[in-house]
């Protein structure tokens, strides 16, 4: 048998002496009547963007759903099992949520993937692929002249990624009327891991730029 690992033991023993003695009234409270964040992100898997590090945020305040490359898909109400649609739905539906945030983030694996398809090692029937192929031919269309560096093309297409999602988002019969009544606002981000530095998309323009702080 396969014993657990003793850094994350460690960790849980730091959290209990250190956090959660501090917090455990806010704690208790959440267990006893239940969480009421009012902004959901939808992020990346990788281990370098994790959320609730970079909005420094405490327990119950961000509902958090964390994909391959922060993707969401268009609205299908069929037979499928949709995960992420699934938190969507509990999200805008059970919890009330009033803003929802894309963040994508520097040297993702999956946009590289995308960028490259064949190219990395994993299994020509991969999952990742499959999920990855929701960008549609927007990985060929960047970069064909030779004019954009590789880093500059996976730059471009986590942003792009973005947008994409976003647009997939509004597809969603409730998050189109709750968005058109003022009741939901949809918000693109995207984290440099290597410099920390948040970039918030423009709602009018698309573009992304760096708040003054």
């Amino acid at each position: 048998m396969h014993s657990f690992p003793e850094y994350l033991l460690q960790g849980h023993a730091n959290f209990m002496a250190g956090r959660y003695a501090r917090e455990k009234d806010r704690i208790r409270d959440l267990a006893s009547e239940g969480q009421n964040p009012s902004t959901m992100i939808i992020a990346c898997c990788d281990s370098r963007a994790a959320p609730e590090m970079i909005f420094d945020a405490g327990p119950g305040e961000m509902f958090v759903l964390r994909n391959v490359a922060n993707l969401v898909p268009t609205y299908q109400p069929d037979a499928g099992q949709h995960g992420t649609s699934a938190g969507i739905e509990f999200a805008v539906k059970a919890l009330g949520i009033a803003n929802i945030v894309i963040m994508g983030h520097g040297r993702c694996g999956g946009i590289k993937a995308a960028l490259a398809p064949g190219q990395n090692p994993l299994d020509p029937g991969d999952f990742i692929g499959k999920w990855m192929a929701m960008l549609g031919d927007l990985p060929g269309q960047l970069g064909k002249n030779g004019l954009m560096t590789a880093s500059e093309r996976q730059t471009a297409l986590e942003r792009i990624s973005i947008r994409n999602s976003i647009r997939n988002l509004r597809t969603f019969p409730y998050v189109a009327e709750l968005e058109a009544a003022g009741k939901l606002a949809v918000h693109g981000a995207w984290f440099d891991i290597s410099t920390g530095e948040l970039w918030i998309m423009d709602s009018d323009s698309g573009d992304f730029i760096r708040p003054n702080l």
